[in-house]
């Protein structure tokens, strides 16, 4: 064959991209289940770190498959709920059927909607309970986990992570230690409006349910306290009617 032809050039060409495409398809389906399984270690630890297992920093530095066992040693139970507050399904705990509603953009949309939601509550030892919060920052998506205490309304602890927060201000609601600390103790005012105030000044009066917001980082600050107050409303049929049976 003439190398110099134009069918050769487009059967080369064409050789090199079905050989290119099926490295790329070997190479995603060797990697997938490794990357389903650093993200699932990732959620357990962002989780566990809201609900004071172990410190941030040793969840951090423990291998993915301990991190599944220490998860399924400390997690009691673990269910769904829906709009109405009522239970809609269960989520594995132990071992290979760890479950994990892991996906959080679309049960933002449907709490905004009025949708099927599927939210998740992960209840931990000592009757801590860790739900997810998600919403947008500046560039992208925000999100994290409350821990509550098993009155429902008091945060026992927070993790919160971004996608394209700015490093520096933004970035702040990650690595920040501080930040999240000052979400334990505070409350979420369920009944009132707002349920949570993350802004500028917040905590100048007093309130139990205010946290002041990172300076510099507005529009995040902003995103996130959106995300608690969407969610913290989603949620709070569900922790009132628990509080009422509880009372009874």
């Amino acid at each position: 064959m003439n190398t110099n032809s134009n069918v050769y050039t487009v059967v080369y060409t064409a050789l090199v991209v079905v050989v290119v495409a099926a490295i790329l398809s070997f190479t995603a389906m060797k990697l997938g289940p490794l990357q389903n399984a650093n993200a699932k270690a990732e959620t357990l630890r962002q989780m566990m770190s809201a609900a004071g297992v172990k410190p941030t920093d040793e969840l951090y530095a423990t291998r993915n498959q301990d991190i599944l066992r220490l998860y399924a040693e400390n997690i009691e139970q673990a269910y769904t709920i829906g709009l109405d507050g009522a239970q809609n399904g269960t989520l594995g705990t132990d071992g290979g059927r760890i479950e994990l509603v892991d996906r959080l953009k679309p049960q933002d949309k449907a709490i905004k909607e009025g949708g099927q939601a599927t939210l998740p509550v992960y209840v931990f030892k000592g009757g801590i309970c860790v739900i997810p919060v998600y919403g947008v920052g500046l560039w992208g998506p925000v999100w994290g986990y409350i821990a509550f205490q098993p009155d429902g309304k008091t945060i026992a602890g927070a993790y919160f992570d971004h996608e394209s927060e700015t490093p520096g201000l933004g970035a702040k609601i990650k690595d920040e230690a501080w930040f999240r600390e000052k979400f334990a103790g505070r409350q979420v005012a369920f009944g009132s409006e707002p349920l949570f105030n993350l802004s500028k000044n917040a905590e100048t009066g007093g309130a139990a349910n205010a946290v002041d917001a990172i300076t510099g980082a507005t529009m995040t600050s902003k995103g996130l306290n959106d995300a608690l107050n969407v969610w913290f409303k989603a949620y709070e049929k569900h922790f009132t009617d628990n509080a009422k049976a509880e009372e009874e």
